[in-house]
């Protein structure tokens, strides 16, 4: 079952993706939260109503979708987590997971654009598997870890790399607006498994990035249960797991996004995020 938020005008609103349709949510009991998605009562409910409404659906083409998490409370990131990505760094696998925060408001909707900010020359792409918290963790077992997840998304990852090199750290280079777009659905975690999961990045329909979670060094029960363990994780909140190998930066000569490019990321189960790239206005 994949969860969208979207708008056709009005105010947002939770809805379920049927093929190329949308079956609007409005009329359940309870409300959609990042909480209820953790409740296997709550999805039957769901899935009931979504039958009932069929004939209330709409073509997916006339809703403009939303980022199904817009203002995480944090979104932690996991540097360094696919096998294939420390390859191509030549790096060793690390001990542990290296984190770094990304600001919220970095988060941008499906279809809306990249901006390339005027004082960054490097900005690459980076297709991440996101995992929405939906219950409030505190130093909970890796056994227990997927209890807390409301569900999966995709995440791009963007990157000011020539930011994140001159800092040497990644908050900056992470941070800018738009950098961080969300979507386009949202798959309860029930219906996953998110360490075996396809995903792609493509650049003007250019493969850049092809691999699978498999190649997780660290799996997202081990991620939820390491992170818990420093911050409590709130509803709402996200990880966004890494990124597999074939970044641009790390390409020779570099392959690094401008105006005009257009990005996809796909992960299987959830869909593909799309996002064209703009310069800056002054």
């Amino acid at each position: 079952m994949q969860f969208v938020r979207y708008t056709t005008g009005g105010a947002p609103q939770w809805g379920v993706r049927r093929a190329d349709e949308v079956v609007p949510l409005s009329g359940l009991r309870e409300d959609v939260s990042y909480q209820q998605l953790t409740s296997p009562g709550f999805l039957r409910v769901v899935e009931d109503a979504v039958d009932a409404a069929e004939d209330r659906a709409i073509p997916e083409a006339d809703a403009k979708l939303l980022a199904p998490v817009p203002r995480p409370g944090k979104i932690v990131c996991v540097g360094l987590n696919y096998h294939d990505h420390a390859e191509e760094q030549d790096k060793d696998v690390p001990e542990r997971p290296l984190l770094f925060g990304k600001a919220g408001t970095a988060v941008t909707n499906p279809g809306d654009p990249i901006v390339h900010p005027d004082d960054v020359e490097q900005v690459d792409y980076e297709v991440e598997l996101g995992v929405v918290i939906g219950k409030t963790a505190k130093k909970v077992s890796a056994d227990e870890a997927l209890d807390y997840v409301a569900g999966y998304t995709a995440v791009n990852d963007v990157s000011a790399r020539d930011a994140q090199f001159e800092d040497e750290q990644f908050f900056r280079g992470k941070s800018y607006d738009t950098f961080a777009p969300m979507g386009p659905t949202l798959v309860p975690e029930r219906d996953l498994n998110p360490n075996e999961l396809d995903v792609a990045c493509r650049v003007n329909g250019e493969t850049k990035q092809e691999s699978s979670t498999e190649e997780f060094i660290f799996g997202v029960e081990e991620l939820v249960e390491y992170i818990s363990g420093i911050t409590t994780l709130r509803p709402g909140d996200v990880i966004s797991t890494g990124t597999p190998g074939g970044v641009g930066i790390f390409r020779d000569p570099p392959e690094l996004l401008e105006p005009g490019d257009t990005v996809d990321v796909e992960i299987e189960g959830i869909g593909t995020l799309t996002n064209s790239v703009v310069a800056e206005r002054r």
